[in-house]
């Protein structure tokens, strides 16, 4: 991000001079928002002109100053303020509340086969009637993903557009916008919906992308597809290499609902806990849900460590990431004959000619002042090129490759902490243990000439038999905001995943140093497991159009495959329900619904007044009535979270209703499986009997225990059957200390290390700094 920021820096402090000088006061970005989209005949946009002439003074001001009018699925503007004019707004009638416009971060195809999905069985025409809607970094519309081959127009539903110079939409990808309140551009952009960064035509083929013949370099050679390649895609572009406005993240879902689009994917996320009322995610995707759209959203990469896990809002589904059983290495050969195996997509091919090996520490820079220490750790402007030329660097710990590459060097052998990602890179590199590490340094010392080499990955016989496990960089629970609420809902593919790539975007972690091209690429995060998701509920929403947000989410949570709880210490805090199976998802038999009511009911036990509840629902009729705060037990939820204060006795009763969506005639038995011996889970009734489809039946489960402490989680679950359909639902009970955070100390070094959510790097990978 360094470079980027200096670049803005200079036409940043100039704009900033500009406006003191003018106003007074500099003015910033900032939304005001103003509920549900009003009815009536009158004119939304002479209303938000009108309330900024009052605001700043002028006409002219007014106009200069306003960026967006919210007006289609919502009330609202976003504009440029200085604190005193925000001040005036706030006071202002209909002004629900001003958020300041922070930025958010970004958070194939063997990952759909590995999940039993090779095909879809609904066939292309009903695919054909989904819309994806895909919010994130644009879309390269001519990748082959994208071609509209054999497709038909879209239904009349359709009410979106293509917008920009130089881009042509397609009976594929139907829509196209962008948005930048900011009015940043680094040179390398585009100002139009084209992708120049690479993940959202990652995430957006991931999705909905057709079958095509795919490799990165010949590695992951094979057929590359999105979940519904039959479905229609519209992109929203927010995300730049500043990173994604609130303001623009708001209009994007404004103009999506608007539009017609039938699911949102949305693979990014703020880096620390937003409450609901601030959350541009969270407000956007309240009223997609109240429109029926249902939005799915990455879980953050900042894992391991626990209640790290973002977009937590109970109406959003939240995607984890885990892996799949292709993994991607390159082996290192002394020339001892030893070889040293670590994780890299590595496509250079040295031929097996060995190069002399260096250690970073033998090559300081003495006239720049480097020590060894920095030299050995590969700090960049630390190594001679004269000493490196033509060699094989290796690297304390680590190092993306381009000082090397830039200075000569051949190749990097780096250390690092151990892992499950790999990363490609602008040069041979493999990353490897730290022991490993020692051995080739104590090789290095004690050998008089050293030489090593470094093979290509080779995927096709390196397969990951402990697939599927959770990612170490995926975001964990618990849910930091509402720990009633068990967060993430499930998981996805989310690890090396190949799909299209914008081909002026590098496909390495040096953003500007990479020069090559590539039309599809092989990068990691929960930004990938997230349209895996988008793609299945698509699915789902292709075969029961009818459905709301909240039935296809609790569809594809109930019927989730349950991963094996002896490899997550964090067990659900990792996974939620499980991975996907879209398969399964479109017959669950039961579906817990969820109605907006149920949420305000939510809202206001977790302590919304009438006035910061009507932030969320953007409804001047929402109130919370008699509603007092307390527990979410009775959300209508597809899972059951406990927290108690650590020694509290365990006591709690969850009410739950579902809806029959199988056969018309099936009793089911609900049975409970308590997560310790210790603990009772009882359910009334034990058995649930329907006459009709549709038909609603509720029940209730009892927790009740001892007191208890130091517990992390324990998990159970409650499932109900009728001999066909398994509608599982996963039970966690922990503990905490009051007044403490999850988030442990570690937490912070971790996302030094995985800059999460993708866009902390420019190409949008997940990635080491």
């Amino acid at each position: 991000m360094a470079k980027v920021m200096l670049h803005f820096l200079p036409y940043a402090l100039l704009l900033a001079a500009f406006v003191v000088a003018c106003h007074g006061q500099e003015r910033k970005v900032h939304i005001v928002y103003m509920g549900d989209r009003p009815q009536g005949g009158f004119s939304v946009a002479s209303t938000h002109h009108s309330m900024l002439q009052r605001a700043l003074g002028s006409t002219l001001s007014a106009k200069e100053s306003l960026i967006y009018s919210y007006r289609k699925s919502f009330n609202g503007f976003a504009a440029r303020l200085s604190d005193e004019e925000v001040a005036k707004l706030s006071e202002m009638e209909g002004v629900v509340s001003v958020i300041t416009n922070h930025k958010l971060k970004l958070h194939t195809t063997r990952s759909w086969d590995f999940m039993g999905f090779s095909k879809g069985q609904l066939g292309a025409t009903i695919e054909g009637e989904v819309i994806i809607g895909v919010i994130d970094t644009g879309i390269w519309p001519e990748s082959d993903s994208f071609n509209d081959k054999d497709f038909g127009p879209p239904l009349p539903k359709w009410k979106g557009v293509c917008q920009g110079p130089n881009f042509t939409c397609n009976n594929k990808l139907i829509g196209a916008r962008f948005y930048n309140s900011e009015g940043e551009y680094d040179s390398s952009e585009f100002h139009s919906p084209r992708d120049s960064i690479g993940h959202g035509s990652h995430t957006a083929s991931t999705a909905a992308g057709r079958e095509v013949a795919a490799s990165y370099f010949g590695l992951a050679n094979g057929t590359a597809r999105g979940g519904v390649p039959g479905a229609r895609i519209a992109v929203y572009k927010v995300c730049w290499l500043s990173d994604c406005a609130t303001a623009d993240i708001l209009a994007a879902f404004d103009d999506a609902i608007a539009d017609g689009v039938d699911i949102i994917s949305t693979s990014l996320g703020s880096d620390v806990p937003i409450q609901y009322l601030k959350d541009p995610i969270a407000i956007g995707s309240f009223h997609a849900m109240k429109k029926g759209i249902l939005t799915s959203s990455s879980a953050g990469n900042s894992g391991p460590y626990p209640a790290t896990v973002s977009n937590y809002a109970p109406w959003i589904l939240t995607v984890a990431a885990s892996t799949i059983d292709r993994r991607f290495t390159a082996k290192a050969v002394l020339g001892n004959g030893q070889v040293y195996s670590g994780f890299s997509i590595n496509n250079f091919d040295l031929n097996g000619k060995s190069y002399p090996l260096i250690w970073g520490g033998d090559a300081a820079n003495i006239s720049k002042g480097a020590s060894s220490e920095f030299a050995g750790n590969c700090v960049p402007n630390t190594l001679s090129s004269d000493k490196i030329k033509g060699k094989i660097v290796y690297c304390d710990s680590f190092s993306d490759g381009s000082d090397i590459r830039r200075a000569g060097g051949v190749g990097t052998i780096m250390v690092d902490f151990p892992t499950d990602v790999a990363f490609n890179y602008p040069l041979p590199l493999t990353q490897i243990t730290i022991e490993d590490g020692q051995k080739i340094l104590n090789y290095i010392r004690s050998t008089e000439n050293p030489i090593a080499t470094i093979l290509v990955s080779d995927p096709e016989h390196d397969k990951d038999v402990m697939a599927p496990s959770i990612a170490s960089f995926s975001s964990r629970g618990p849910n930091p905001l509402t720990p009633d609420i068990l967060k993430p809902d499930l998981t996805a593919p989310g690890v090396d995943i190949l799909a299209a790539w914008s081909p002026v975007a590098p496909p390495s972690e040096t953003f500007y140093e990479d020069t090559r091209s590539v039309k599809y690429n092989i990068i990691s995060g929960t930004s990938m497991s997230c349209p895996h998701v988008s793609g299945a509920a698509a699915y789902v929403k292709a075969a029961h159009p009818s459905w709301s947000a909240a039935a296809i989410k609790s569809a594809l949570m109930t019927t989730a495959t349950v991963l094996d709880s002896k490899k997550h210490a964090d067990l659900e805090f990792a996974y939620g329900s499980g991975q996907i199976n879209p398969l399964k998802a479109v017959k669950p038999g039961l579906i817990f619904d969820t109605s907006e009511a149920d949420y305000i009911n939510f809202l206001c036990k977790q302590g919304y007044n009438n006035t910061t509840l009507r932030v969320i629902t953007g409804d001047k009729n929402s109130s919370c009535g008699s509603t007092k705060p307390g527990k979410a037990w009775d959300l209508n939820y597809p899972s059951f979270s406990l927290q108690l204060e650590d020694g509290q006795e365990i006591k709690a009763v969850f009410t739950r209703t579902v809806t029959n969506v199988g056969s018309p005639n099936s009793t089911y038995t609900i049975a409970s499986f308590s997560p310790l011996s210790t603990i009772t889970v009882s359910v009334s009734p034990s058995t649930l009997s329907f006459s009709s489809v549709d038909e609603k039946k509720s029940f209730t489960v009892k927790v009740t225990g001892p007191k208890i402490s130091q517990q992390p989680i324990i998990s159970g679950s409650i499932v109900l059957s009728d001999g066909v359909h398994h509608v599982r639902a996963p039970l966690v009970v922990y503990t905490f200390l009051p007044g403490s955070i999850h988030i442990s100390s570690s937490a912070s070094q971790n996302k030094k290390r995985f800059k999460g959510s993708s866009l902390y790097h420019k190409n949008g990978m997940l990635r080491h700094t």
